[in-house]
């Protein structure tokens, strides 16, 4: 037997992220004495696993849930429950001391560039304040790295004294991509970071994004509405649906062979760059269930869903494999 023959094959690489139940709900408040009413479930226990260097589209209609999710893998808002393992650590269960240790290694971009910004602040302050804050550079030092950091976002030096409102909305997320990359970071939340810009600037930024991630080995949670971004920049996709993850598989996976109606119904909405090509718009019926009391059955079966059956207004589906890394969360599939 050759020696290739005896080696034992290597171990799957353990996740950069991993996110197992999560929740986040919103306690409301009602009454003389502000006593709590009932939860908005905004996250809805969610589940997924992000790799090393890797980006991972999330996507699905405003109030789904996206930036929510987003923000509270970061711990910007507290989990309610569940774990968010990242480095084989849980943020979670973290103290303060060490989740500001922690946050080293994981940014977000905004969606706003302009109310991310402080207005009191020059572009060179703020892309340096993370620096300052955690020790790593001061003096000339700092304002070398400050002004590396933006000429590698397409900026000048000449900028660096600059206020937030001295730039267009596109230097402005570039000033915000920037500062997310200052402590070489691992992974990086971006919440619809190009939603607010022109189209002729979308590109731009997303071509940095990519650029970026290949430079510094960078992993994305990409939160967006626009599916041909998220096509054009992710390796996978989730589908979120009223704080719940519906469908979730490799990028070209999902855009070729979806499987939940409510994914068919978001990919028939997507524009073809061509006139003469016809596509069947689905056009979903009836409301979106409350999320402060969401049913205890199927999300999506109020929407008129064409494959409904009765399991489907008794049970709640969750995600179950449908083939290689495509997991969906429907009884018809």
């Amino acid at each position: 037997m050759s020696a290739a023959e005896n080696e034992t094959p290597a171990a799957p690489a353990a996740p950069l992220l991993e996110v197992r139940g999560l929740k986040k709900h919103f306690p409301v408040r009602k009454g003389l004495f502000s006593r709590v009413h009932g939860y908005v479930k905004a996250v809805d226990d969610v589940s997924f696993t992000l790799g090393r260097k890797s980006a991972l589209g999330l996507v699905g209609e405003s109030g789904c849930g996206k930036t929510t999710l987003g923000r509270t893998v970061l711990r910007l808002l507290e989990p309610t429950a569940g774990q968010i393992l990242f480095r084989g650590r849980d943020l979670a269960a973290l103290d303060a001391e060490s989740l500001r240790l922690e946050r080293r290694h994981m940014q977000i971009v905004f969606q706003d560039p302009y109310s991310s910004l402080n207005p009191r602040m020059t572009a060179g302050a703020i892309v340096g304040e993370a620096l300052a804050v955690h020790g790593l550079a001061q003096g000339a030092e700092l304002r070398e790295r400050v002004q590396g950091l933006l000429e590698r976002v397409g900026l000048s030096a000449e900028h660096m004294g600059r206020y937030p409102h001295e730039f267009s909305g596109g230097q402005r997320q570039r000033i915000g991509i920037a500062r997310a990359i200052a402590l070489n970071p691992d992974f990086i939340v971006c919440d619809e970071p190009v939603s607010a810009l022109d189209v002729s600037i979308q590109a731009q930024v997303i071509n940095l994004l990519m650029d970026l991630q290949g430079e510094f080995g960078l992993s994305y949670l990409f939160i967006a509405h626009d599916l041909a971004v998220v096509r054009h920049i992710c390796d996978r996709v989730a589908v979120m649906y009223m704080g719940k993850i519906v469908e979730v598989a490799s990028c070209d996976e999902l855009f070729n062979h979806p499987q939940h109606p409510y994914t068919h119904a978001l990919l028939s909405a997507v524009p073809v760059p061509d006139p003469k090509t016809k596509r069947a718009r689905i056009v979903l019926q009836g409301g979106i269930p409350s999320a402060f009391n969401p049913p205890g059955y199927c999300r999506f079966f109020d929407r008129g869903c064409a494959r409904c059956s009765a399991r489907c207004n008794q049970e709640e589906p969750h995600l179950h494999s449908v083939g290689p890394d495509h997991q969906v969360a429907c009884f018809a599939v």
